[in-house]
């Protein structure tokens, strides 16, 4: 998998969201609102190819979660994120 390139994570009245970046059209009912674990993982995930195990590997070494815990979280933000169409 990769992320689509053309969007940005930007603070906006306090929560994170993911906005296109300038130039392209927003559509604003579709907006993407991250937690700060979730900003963490598209900020690393950038420019690179990657699987469920990389994301696992990242909150892993980030943060004190369980890998099972870390599986379920990462397989569902990646639902959503594909659903979105923020994943090719």
């Amino acid at each position: 998998m990769k992320l689509k390139k053309g969007f940005k994570p930007r603070t906006i009245c306090g929560e994170f969201i993911l906005t296109p970046d300038s130039g392209r059209r927003a559509d604003f009912s579709n907006m993407i609102s991250m937690n700060p674990t979730a900003r963490f993982l598209w900020e690393s995930l950038q420019d690179r190819d990657f699987e469920l195990d990389d994301m696992v590997g990242l909150l892993l070494g980030q943060y004190d979660v369980e890998d099972a815990l870390a599986r379920k979280d990462c397989t569902a933000l990646i639902e959503e994120w594909t659903k979105a169409g923020l994943v090719e």
